[in-house]
């Protein structure tokens, strides 16, 4: 899935949406460069299953929101080396809840196949959002969920 968003909202927005496609056990690894939304992107994510509002972690590295979902938010960014990014100990908390990491590039070869990868690139002023590996769902049919995410996506676009 590819997506193009003008704005912060927008970014948010398509966050909520692919929300209501994770569930508990999902992990979504976040690569781009600085200041192309990640943490925008997870906002929107945090939001759907919490009443937190999501703050980078940059500088304690993880941040945990309990609600309907527990979801583990992860920014890898400051880390130096590959030895630092497998001792910080991010693997406990997988099945635990839904799992974010923001600079995944930095353990890619430890991420289990099953995660789902997100991209975000500034292209003249516009995010490109890219997502892959987004197939298996709660409780619908993967396919049927990620046609209703396309059309609310539209449908949000189109209201304003």
């Amino acid at each position: 899935m590819i997506f193009i968003t003008k704005n912060s909202k927008e970014t948010e927005n398509i966050g909520k949406k692919i929300a209501a496609l994770l569930k508990k056990g999902d992990i979504v690894a976040f690569t781009g460069e600085l200041g192309s939304g990640k943490t925008t992107f997870i906002k929107g994510i945090v939001k759907t299953f919490t009443d937190y509002t999501a703050t980078s972690p940059s500088f304690v590295l993880i941040n945990e929101y309990t609600g309907k979902v527990p979801v583990f938010h992860f920014d890898l960014y400051r880390l130096r080396c590959k030895i630092e990014a497998e001792t910080i100990g991010w693997e406990e908390y997988l099945g635990k809840g839904i799992v974010l990491i923001e600079w995944a590039d930095k353990i890619k070869e430890k991420l289990p196949k099953r995660t789902i990868l997100v991209n975000l690139s500034i292209i003249n002023g516009k995010r490109k959002i890219t997502i892959k590996g987004l197939k298996k769902t709660g409780n619908a049919d993967a396919k049927s969920n990620r046609n209703r995410c396309r059309r609310n996506i539209y449908k949000s676009r189109a209201d304003g």
